[in-house]
């Protein structure tokens, strides 16, 4: 995914909108974008050019420290070097400043430097490596359904985005491209559930340099479906975003509940479990320099995105349940019947 996620560093700046990933009959896999393309300069300490460099060396590509992505989601900023020493062969090309580029690998090591091919009048990199069968050695084949759904869930996070997916197991290409983002990921996740509210409640606040989006969707259903991500990461353990966004729903339809008189000044309050029975959810943040729990990045321990995703469910949420009552009644009544079998569970 390094490879696919650089791409999508580019679309998280703003420079790139599509991305096409094929997946051959050998095997090699070719990414292609429409993005700005690697910078091809010489390097004056190395007389390197900068393609080759962030093909070669770790941490050298663009993630790191000041004039580089803003928000980016490769994972451990070791990306394409990583991948083109795991390959038996890497290919390069770039198209940029007027003229195509081409770089050729062996297991990491270049075979040339990198050569100028032709004029070109578009922007954008495409690689394609073959995974080396002396390092993969149980199976070089790639697993068509895991990366569909990968791409599937890129999209999703990066609305209007376009991913096009060609697999050797069939004639047909998918296309992953939703407008309406991961609120279209909720109902996806819902297609076969009966929902209460019809359309997602959808947030999209920019707060300093974070941006939060979310998108929740409650059905009849018992169990609480809440997928979180940092940067297109999946936290799988969630973290402060995820702790954000629990207590404030817990928070505001206790105090709906309160306000309408639904819950009496002797009634106890509401719990996270009770307001999230039948809650189907995305939590997503983009945010500058995430601090991750553990080299997994399994949970995010950025401190400003709690009070981030906090203030921005609070106050959305608040005006949704005002100009929804007859929606907002059955959320909580769905509530109050999952706190009275909670108790009566005792």
């Amino acid at each position: 995914y390094e490879i696919v996620d650089n791409s999508i560093d580019e679309s998280l700046a703003g420079f790139c909108t599509d991305i096409h990933v094929t997946i051959h009959k050998d095997n090699s896999v070719t990414v292609e974008d429409n993005g700005r393309g690697i910078p091809v300069d010489i390097k004056e300490d190395s007389g390197k050019s900068a393609l080759e460099i962030v093909h070669t060396v770790l941490h050298a590509g663009g993630k790191f420290g000041d004039g580089g992505y803003k928000v980016s989601g490769g994972l451990h900023g070791v990306g394409a070097s990583v991948v083109n020493a795991l390959s038996e062969k890497y290919i390069v090309e770039v198209s940029r400043d007027g003229y195509v580029w081409r770089q050729e690998y062996m297991r990491g090591e270049p075979l040339a430097p990198v050569e100028k091919v032709k004029p070109t009048d578009k922007t954008g990199t495409k690689t394609t490596w073959w995974p080396d069968p002396e390092i993969f050695t149980e199976t070089t084949e790639i697993d068509c359904d895991v990366i569909a759904n990968r791409l599937r869930e890129m999209a999703f996070l990066n609305k209007g985005l376009k991913i096009i997916f060609s697999r050797h197991d069939s004639e047909e290409t998918e296309t992953f491209h939703y407008a309406g983002g991961i609120g279209s990921y909720v109902e996806f996740l819902n297609k076969n559930k009966t929902v209460i509210n019809e359309k997602p409640i959808y947030i999209d606040k920019v707060v300093g340099d974070l941006q939060v989006e979310v998108a929740m969707q409650y059905t009849d259903s018992y169990q609480e479906s809440v997928l979180s991500f940092a940067n297109n990461i999946n936290t799988h353990s969630g973290g402060t975003h995820l702790t954000g966004f629990r207590n404030s729903i817990t928070r505001v339809i206790n105090d709906y509940a309160r306000k309408n008189n639904i819950l009496k000044d002797s009634d106890s309050n509401l719990s996270g479990e009770d307001v999230r029975e039948g809650l189907t959810a995305i939590v997503s943040v983009k945010i500058p320099n995430p601090e991750f729990e553990g080299q997994t990045k399994e949970k995010l321990g950025s401190q400003e995105a709690l009070g981030a995703v906090q203030d921005a469910v609070k106050d959305k949420l608040q005006e949704w349940l005002e100009f929804n009552p007859k929606i907002a009644k059955t959320i909580l009544d769905k509530t109050l019947q999952a706190q009275r079998a909670r108790e009566a569970a005792r």
